[in-house]
């Protein structure tokens, strides 16, 4: 099959240099990391190295890493641990939650889930008419009862890139006027799965108290890790299992630990380390070199731009497009790309990211993401336009 693929926000290849570091361990470290043997203390000690590159890639301590099967679980895991640990402290039987409007569903579905349980009550703060969110309607959201805000850092449709660190630096000083009133901390969760790997992601600069983390969205394999501040000292958050079992990762993620995948994260998390600077200035250049050349095409507008985007993602509506972003998608015989998040059906209607964004209904249904990678060139891109182009004469035809 010959293709093009724009669509590494949905996931990315796995990087060469990680499969050959998953090869490695799969033949090496086969062993139970929880055996007292001399086999299984060499899968120990290969899953605490991993531990210690995806801590030192987000600037976290290596205790501050909980390996988990992926990002979902990862933000679940953040937002049982918030909830259960307020009610445990509250005579209440209710937490109040505030989020976006336009967070992926690993959010919103667990989030759905405690309100259906009549365990939280949840704030939906909007983005404005660029897609973008305001730290000040966030902070304003804040009552009493109040145990997690969890805010994405960037957006997987619009790649509008969220005021994460001005949320936590308003967020300290109302949890120090909470301290002295006695009322429970707010805790604050982002799920950095689409930023990882496209810009800088450090836990101090963004001053959350968990990060999710998945691997497939920056060339490595499909498992995850969630960030948790200060575990193993008196000042950590809450971290609670969601599932029970056994001690591995110190009893937070129960289950025999996947080695090989998490040898595989931690090399990937090194590359991201070693690179973001090449990896995001190529994706950049890549990403305004389309959306110059497209414009000239095609009369398009390029949703959120005046924004602050992740340098790989744009997000195209065709003004004069006769039918939907996703049929213009099916008619093209080069391009992989998607109208919507890979979580979600890719159908005809027009995405509620975009509609929450200010995209008008018309607008948002002629669109599509097209997100770049590393591999991709210019010459990718010149190739990108002439299929656009082509399936746009066709489906035009088809509806004449």
């Amino acid at each position: 099959m010959v293709f093009i693929y724009a669509d590494y926000n949905a996931t990315t290849p796995i990087d060469d240099c990680v499969q050959k570091h998953i090869i490695e361990s799969l033949k090496c470290h086969w062993a139970n990391p929880s055996s007292g043997n001399e086999l299984g203390g060499e899968a120990r000690l290969a899953i605490h190295e991993a531990r210690r590159e995806v801590a030192e890639a987000i600037n976290a301590e290596l205790d501050e890493i909980i390996f988990t099967s992926g990002g979902t679980e990862s933000s679940n895991m953040a937002i049982d641990s918030a909830v259960k640990t307020f009610l445990k402290n509250s005579s209440k039987g209710k937490v109040h939650i505030i989020t976006s409007n336009v967070e992926h569903v690993a959010t919103l579905n667990p989030l759905k889930q405690l309100i259906e349980e009549h365990n939280a009550e949840v704030s939906y703060v909007p983005v404005d008419k660029n897609g973008y969110l305001s730290a000040c309607d966030v902070i304003k959201s804040v009552k009493d009862d109040t145990a997690l805000i969890t805010i994405m850092l960037a957006n997987n449709e619009t790649g509008v890139v969220f005021p994460i660190p001005e949320i936590a630096r308003e967020l300290e000083k109302l949890n120090e006027m909470r301290r002295k009133k006695g009322l429970q901390k707010v805790l604050f969760h982002s799920d950095a799965a689409q930023a990882i790997g496209k810009i800088l992601v450090d836990v101090k600069v963004l001053g959350v108290d968990y990060l999710t983390i998945a691997g497939h969205k920056f060339y490595g394999p499909k498992i995850g890790a969630l960030y948790a501040r200060g575990i193993g000292k008196d000042t950590a958050v809450p971290i609670q299992p969601i599932i029970y079992g056994g001690g591995q990762e110190r009893g937070y993620r129960p289950g025999t630990e996947n080695t090989p995948m998490i040898v595989g994260l931690g090399k990937a998390a090194t590359l991201v380390k070693e690179n973001i600077d090449v990896y995001r200035n190529h994706m950049e250049e890549i990403r305004n070199y389309f959306e110059r050349k497209l414009s000239v095409e095609c009369d398009i507008v390029v949703n959120c731009k005046s924004s602050p985007r992740l340098p790989n993602t744009s997000n195209i509506s065709f003004c004069s497009l006769k039918c939907s972003g996703a049929q213009l998608l099916k008619a093209c015989k080069l391009t992989v790309a998607s109208t919507t998040a890979a979580c979600h059906t890719q159908t005809d209607k027009p995405s509620e990211v975009l509609l929450a964004s200010g995209v008008p209904s018309n607008l948002a249904k002629a669109a599509v993401r097209f997100s770049f990678g590393r591999e991709t060139t210019k010459a990718c891109v010149d190739m990108i336009i002439q299929d656009i182009k082509s399936a746009n004469v066709t489906v035009s035809n088809n509806t004449e």
